[in-house]
């Protein structure tokens, strides 16, 4: 315990002095503005309180929504300022090398650190100004922004009876986050108006455990596919993240969790294929376990694949997309497309189609977000449907992702 107040202790230090040079653009910017000052720290002080009580009483195994509070405080919080410190900070720098010239110099009476512009200050406001409304946003109503995106794939190898077929991917559901039914039954119906001959499910449908789902079991059995609806599992629904009271317990999470999918009427897919039947043609479905690189390794694609035709048309669920990196690209036997999710685009990023597509967790997966092919075989990365721990959204919304399948015209 004392371990953790001192860690907390440090990281309020570190955000304090965070607050000390950004406080210098408030000050500069209204010198005479008591209330604008007052309305700083008011701010600042409420944060420090709240991340302080969000530590010391977080705890995996109840509901995430004071933690999700905490980082959205955080952010919030800590994005702008840190916008204002870098251009303070770089003022700054040019203060410093020009008092020193004009001190030497002579050419201001040995003056030796200018005064800060006014407009240097308000510009750092105007410019934090602007994150600081986008991630507003983003815990306000972008985390329910669902968009649908579409993509049409052609293979030569498709067979006759598929061409058409229609697949709704979505993925990373955590539904220990969700704090807004109609919101969620919107996402819902919007899934349904797809009408897509299957839905796959890539993963992740708690944060933790299976009781989180319970109270979307009825908004979500409302999903319909004509042929069917698959699932895996994730690397957030083995229960890995949270103290367990014993072995058992952690047991009989999953086996509820297994339960859940079944009410919720999918196929759940662990280490295993199904056929999917058209007339007198079919095309393999192959669910992994979750595989991640840096990540749980449940995943056994050997084994998932076994006894299927080198030559049949197949489709890989794999919640992870560092899972096509590592091994399925490469896999003795030909997968034409893969589903994965995972990475929720860092719920934070740029995207601006045909032109910008960026997010901070690209430095970490390659592969993040939307379709990639490489050596004739697809990945598609889905953007998630839920959020987790950042209870928002800002420029990467939630997706619910169409992909049809075409027969190429040789």
């Amino acid at each position: 315990m004392i371990s953790v107040i001192i860690r907390i202790l440090l990281f309020l230090g570190f955000l304090f002095i965070i607050d000390l040079y950004s406080y210098q653009a408030i000050k500069t910017s209204f010198p005479n503005n008591i209330w604008a000052k007052l309305a700083f720290w008011l701010f600042s002080i409420s944060v420090y309180v709240f991340i302080a009580y969000a530590f010391l009483t977080f705890n995996r195994g109840t509901s995430s929504s004071g933690f999700s509070t905490m980082a959205s405080l955080l952010i919030l919080s800590l994005v702008p300022k840190l916008i204002i410190l870098l251009l303070l900070f770089g003022e700054d720098v040019i203060r410093f090398f020009r008092g020193l010239f004009t001190s030497a110099t002579g050419t201001r009476n040995g003056d030796f650190l200018p005064d800060r512009r006014k407009f240097i200050s308000q510009l750092a406001l105007a410019v934090s100004a602007v994150p600081f409304v986008g991630i507003l946003h983003g815990v306000l109503i972008g985390k329910y922004r669902y968009r649908v995106i579409s993509h049409t794939l052609e293979f030569d190898d498709l067979p006759e009876e598929f061409d058409g077929f229609s697949i709704t991917q979505i993925s990373d559901i955590h539904s220990g986050s969700f704090d807004n039914k109609k919101k969620i039954e919107y996402g819902i119906d919007l899934i349904n108006e797809q009408g897509s001959d299957v839905i796959l499910f890539t993963g992740d449908l708690v944060n933790n455990t299976s009781k989180e789902m319970e109270p979307w079991i009825e908004s979500f059995q409302k999903l319909e596919a004509p042929m069917g609806k698959y699932s895996i599992l994730g690397n957030h629904d083995y229960g890995d993240y949270m103290s367990w009271p014993s072995p058992e317990a952690k047991v009989a999470n999953m086996e509820r969790l297994y339960e859940i999918q079944e009410e919720l009427g999918f196929k759940l897919l662990r280490n295993e294929n199904v056929q999917l039947q058209k007339a007198n043609a079919s095309i393999d479905l192959i669910g992994v376990e979750n595989w991640g690189k840096g990540f749980v390794q449940h995943g056994d694609l050997e084994k998932a694949a076994e006894n299927l035709s080198d030559n049949s048309f197949k489709i890989l669920m794999s919640h992870d997309p560092s899972h096509f990196d590592e091994q399925v690209k490469s896999f003795s036997k030909f997968i034409h497309l893969t589903l994965s999710g995972h990475t929720h685009g860092m719920q934070f990023g740029i995207e601006i189609p045909g032109f910008l597509k960026w997010s901070p967790v690209s430095l970490r997966y390659p592969k993040w977000a939307g379709l990639y092919e490489e050596f004739g075989r697809y990945l598609h990365v889905n953007r998630g449907f839920g959020f987790l721990a950042f209870p928002g959204r800002v420029g990467i919304w939630p997706e619910i992702t169409v992909l049809k399948l075409k027969k190429k015209v040789s």
